[in-house]
Parts: C-alpha cells; sequence; structure tokens
C-alpha cells in the first residue's frame, strides 16, 4: 500500500527541510492518543530540520508503530495505511486505520486472600468490574487494576500483600481474552510508638489532636487525616508525619510527628464584591494561641450595604480537641432583612461534640433586639434562646470515601417561662444530595425548611425570620426579596420556608465544569397557600479538592419581565 507514499517521498527537487503534521482520521480519541505516543514521528512532528533521508525512515516504521500502539486497546488485527505529501516547508502525514474487531474479556476472575480479603476497600476495588466479561480488552485498565490490588492492600495496613496470580491470556484468533488477578493481603500492621516533636503546645492536646493511637490499624488514610487536622488547627507552621520501618515480628509501625510553632498572632483584611451583599470588606485578628492547652481567640469586623458586625469568639478545646470545642461569643450586628432591619447585641456560649460521623452543637444565646418594620415601627425585646443542632461531618475530617450528602438540623426555641419578652419554637433542616448519573454527569438536589410557631407574628424578631431569594437559595431574586409583603408591597419576613433546587452538572477537562439549575421556593407564614417563585439559569464551575467555585446567571420564571441576575457560586465539599 506505501508504493506511492515511497514514489513520493524519492522526488529530489523537494525543499531539504520541512516540519511534519499528523493526521489520524476516523478514529477514537482513545486510538489518535495512543498511536501519537508510539510514533517516531511524534518525536519529529515540531522540528522543521526534518530532510527526505529522515522522513523516508521513520515513514517506513509507521505500520508497525500504529500496531504496537493499537494492541494495548485490544485491537490485534487491524488494517493501516498512510499517505504522505509535501506541501512547502511541511510533511503531511495521514494514517488510516480500521481497528478491527477488537479482543473482548471472556473470563475474568479478581479476587483478595488472607485477613483482609473482607476489607471494605479490597473489596470495592474488586466490585467495581473495571475488568468484566463482554468489555473490550485494554491493557491499561489491566495494569490499573493489577497495581491497585496491592497498593490499595498496603493503603489499609496490609503491608505484605503481594500478587499471587496475575495471568492475562490472549487467543488473537479467537478474538479473546481471559484475566486471573489474585493477592494475598497478608496480616494487618498497627500503629506502634508514636513520638512527638514540638512545644508549641502540651503534650497531651497535641495527642488529642491525632487520628490514630498505638495498637490501632495502620492506614494511609489515618495519617493524611491526620496531616489534615494538624494543619487546620493553625497552631503550627510545619508539621511532618514520618512513618518508621514497619517491625515484621510485632506488626507495628512505629510514628514520628515533628511540628513547629505557626505564627501566634494573625491580621487580615480584605475587600471583595458580592453579588448579594455589594462591596464589602473584614478585618479580622485571630490569637492562635492564648496558651499551651491550645485556647483560641478571634476579633472579626465585617461591613457591607447590608450588614455591620462585630464579634468576638473566646474557643476553648475539649476532648477531641480538633472537633470539639467550648465557645464564648459577644456580637454587635445591624442587618437589613429585605425591607426590614435588625439591631441587636447577643452573647451566647455554645459546646460542639462529635457522635460519631455526627456533630452536635449545644447553644444557648441572650440576645437584645431591635426590630425595625418596613413602615419604620420598631420594636426591642429581650430574648433567651436556647438551641441544639445536629450535622453531618464533612468526610475529609471523618475519614473514608467521599459523603454524597449533607444534613443539618436545628430546634431552637425562646421561652418566656425562662424570662423572654415572647415566645416561639423553631425548627431549620437542610439537606443536600449528589448522585452521579455517570463519570462525567451529576445531579444535585438542594432543599431547606422551616417551620416556626410562634402566637403573633409581630413578635417574632426580624433575625429570626424567614427570607428567600439570592445566592444559595432562589436565584433569579435578589437577597431576602422574597417573603410576605406588607400593603405597599415590601418584605417583612416570614415564620416558614420552604427551597428546593434541581441541578445537573457536567464535568468538562482541567476540573471545569458546566451546570443548568431550576429553584423553586418562598418564605411565607401559612403552609395552606404558599407562593413559591421559580427560576432557572445556566452556570460554570471551577472543583478543587474541597470546594466548587463559579457563576451562576437565573432567570425568574414566576414574574414577567425581570431581567437575568448574575450570582457567585461557593460550594464546600460534604
Amino acid at each position: 500500500m506505501a508504493t506511492g507514499v515511497l514514489a513520493a517521498a524519492l522526488l529530489l527537487p523537494l525543499q531539504a527541510h520541512a516540519k511534519i503534521e499528523i493526521a489520524i482520521p476516523e478514529v477514537s480519541d482513545a486510538i489518535q492518543t495512543n498511536v501519537r505516543a508510539f510514533l517516531s514521528l511524534t518525536r519529529y512532528a515540531e522540528r522543521d530540520d526534518v530532510t527526505d533521508e529522515v522522513m523516508s525512515r521513520l515513514q517506513r516504521r509507521i505500520v508497525a508503530e500504529t500496531r504496537q500502539a493499537l494492541e494495548p486497546l485490544g485491537f490485534y488485527d487491524p488494517k493501516i495505511s498512510y499517505d504522505v505529501k509535501h506541501d512547502g516547508g511541511t510533511w503531511k502525514v495521514t494514517i488510516h486505520i480500521e481497528p478491527g474487531r477488537p479482543v473482548r474479556l471472556s473470563e475474568v476472575n479478581v479476587s483478595a486472600t488472607g485477613p483482609g480479603a473482607n476489607d471494605r476497600a479490597i473489596r470495592e476495588l474488586i466490585e467495581a468490574e473495571e475488568l468484566k466479561p463482554g468489555l473490550r480488552l485494554n491493557h491499561g485498565t489491566y495494569e490499573r487494576v493489577k497495581g491497585n490490588l496491592v497498593r490499595v492492600a498496603k493503603n489499609e495496613g496490609y503491608l505484605d500483600a503481594k500478587l499471587t496470580r496475575h495471568d492475562l491470556v490472549i487467543d488473537r484468533f479467537e478474538r479473546r481474552a481471559t484475566v486471573d488477578l489474585e493477592a494475598d493481603t497478608g496480616e494487618r500492621y498497627l500503629f506502634g510508638d508514636i513520638d512527638i516533636a514540638q512545644d508549641v503546645i502540651t503534650d497531651e492536646a497535641m495527642r488529642r489532636l491525632l487520628r490514630m493511637h498505638p495498637g490501632d490499624p495502620y492506614t494511609l488514610d489515618t495519617l493524611l487525616r491526620t496531616q489534615y487536622v494538624l494543619d487546620d488547627t493553625q497552631y503550627f507552621s510545619v508539621v511532618d508525619i514520618e512513618s518508621g520501618d514497619p517491625d515484621p515480628a510485632t506488626r507495628t509501625v512505629p510514628i514520628k510527628v515533628t511540628a513547629e510553632p505557626g505564627r501566634k498572632h494573625r491580621y487580615a483584611a480584605s475587600i471583595g464584591y458580592g453579588t448579594d451583599t455589594k462591596v464589602r470588606g473584614k478585618f479580622t485578628w485571630d490569637n492562635r494561641r492564648v496558651n499551651e492547652d491550645g485556647h483560641k481567640f478571634k476579633l472579626e469586623l465585617l461591613g457591607s450595604s447590608i450588614v455591620t458586625d462585630l464579634t468576638g469568639r473566646y474557643i476553648i478545646p475539649v476532648m477531641d480537641i480538633a472537633l470539639e470545642k467550648l465557645e464564648f461569643t459577644g456580637t454587635l450586628r445591624d442587618e437589613e432583612l429585605g425591607d426590614t432591619r435588625s439591631k441587636r447585641a447577643e452573647v451566647g456560649a455554645g459546646l460542639t461534640q462529635v457522635l460519631g460521623r455526627w456533630q452536635r452543637v449545644l447553644k444557648i444565646s441572650l440576645a437584645e433586639e431591635e426590630t425595625i418594620e418596613a413602615n419604620n415601627d420598631s420594636s426591642t425585646n429581650f430574648y433567651i434562646v436556647p438551641s441544639v443542632t445536629y450535622s453531618t461531618l464533612p468526610s475529609y475530617i471523618t475519614g473514608g470515601r467521599r459523603r454524597p450528602y449533607f444534613f443539618s438540623a436545628e430546634l431552637r426555641g425562646s421561652p418566656e417561662t425562662l424570662g423572654s419578652d415572647a415566645s416561639f419554637l423553631q425548627l431549620r433542616l437542610k439537606g443536600e444530595r449528589i448522585f452521579n448519573l455517570s463519570e462525567l454527569w451529576h445531579l444535585h438536589l438542594r432543599s431547606e425548611l422551616g417551620i416556626t410557631r410562634i402566637a403573633a407574628a409581630a413578635d417574632l424578631p426580624a433575625s429570626q425570620r424567614f427570607f428567600a431569594g439570592g445566592e444559595g437559595s432562589v436565584r433569579g431574586f435578589a437577597l431576602n426579596e422574597l417573603s410576605p409583603k406588607d400593603e405597599q408591597g415590601r418584605t417583612e419576613g416570614g415564620r416558614n420556608l420552604a427551597t428546593g433546587t434541581v441541578e445537573f452538572v457536567r464535568d468538562l477537562p482541567r476540573n471545569f465544569g458546566v451546570a443548568t439549575f431550576f429553584d423553586i421556593g418562598n418564605a411565607f407564614n401559612e403552609f395552606t397557600d404558599p407562593m413559591l417563585e421559580r427560576s432557572a439559569g445556566v452556570g460554570v464551575r471551577y472543583n478543587i479538592a474541597v470546594a466548587s467555585f463559579g457563576v451562576d446567571v437565573a432567570q425568574a420564571l414566576s414574574e414577567s419581565g425581570r431581567t437575568p441576575r448574575v450570582h457567585l457560586y461557593i460550594a464546600t465539599q460534604f
């Protein structure tokens, strides 16, 4: 097939030096990528000194190298031809490929033996079915699964894990292949002695930060979570966690943790812009180590077009000091909520506890709040508000697989029997769930529900009323725009709230993504006749390890004549 090509290469009047352009039409991206990686031509493509002699030598390798590139993808009987043309200063090479019928997996056995055979991470790898009968043979997938069998076992503490069988048998004539992979996990190793070198906080406080203790199962995930927790405390500038040599006799791994002190005081000032808050500024002062027990103090001043807030916090770590704390707060806050305004002074104390994969916050607040209604009527009342909140902990704190859901429930109230000027009881629920429809497509569901019981709506302080609209609510409407209104159409806030979101996300290369969404919801006083507003829109996303950022453009659907609104999008990992 290459007779005409060789003749073209022997036309001596052509220019002596040229570049190379390679085209591989009518095949998949995977085939193109692999072929380009195998071709000697690729290494010369950007050079401008390719002579006729060099080109003649390179093109003789095209068929053999293309065959080699197709075999790892399961194509063992392809038809290959190519054309070479010399156009001015460029060699134009077109490779035509008919891959043919691929080799498919006929029998697959992937298994593990030993004490770790039923370990969750190992079972999930085996049950993932990356290799299963009927699939096209892909050498890359085979090698990945083979390597992961041992890698996952070692990550879970089975440091003596090894492959006992790794056979890939290919019948080119019948176009079928059999896979037989087996790993022996061996015994699980445990954490041994943990040596700590630091003089930042007390040794007792430091050990309560660690996610592992001597005798616990050794896992890589535990070491990574410990690294994250120590970095997140902001006590230290540098943290190094080093595993020593495993001891086969005791099946333990010694650990050394070295930490250097971070800056004690941190001052920060920032200015920014939010689609809901407009221009905003913030100043913070952090005393990261009030004493050797790890106490902290934080002062924060926030100002924007709708809120001014000065808050001080004194934090005492307790029990699991990375996650549990006793916190005392004092706040002065002036805030616009729709057409209503809240001015309050508040002090409070809260205890944060971890219960398995849940976090519980017990809190009591004492507040004096002036509520200025949309018609400028105002009232000042004193409230004592005890509350309890349960929420799921982020998966990067608890360890294991990334959790596809988030849930939070808060019950709060203000009883007159404790000295409040009015009694109310309120329940707030929030939930999110992500469904992976495929490798690239995802469905996000989000909902929020608020219910208040109070004798008279006017007795509910403005800060405890519900509003909807804006980022994280019903996009396409302004922040706090949706709520019951007075006779002049001014928002007053409601006793109840219901919102929901359905969002489809499509992943793109380089951590980008696009989204389309539908929002519905409102704040209202009675569930008997809520007027639910609706909006829809599109957005772009950029994903990092623990968060996503983006911009959304939303159009209100339930009210005509509105122009689209732009919203910033920020979401953290569950």
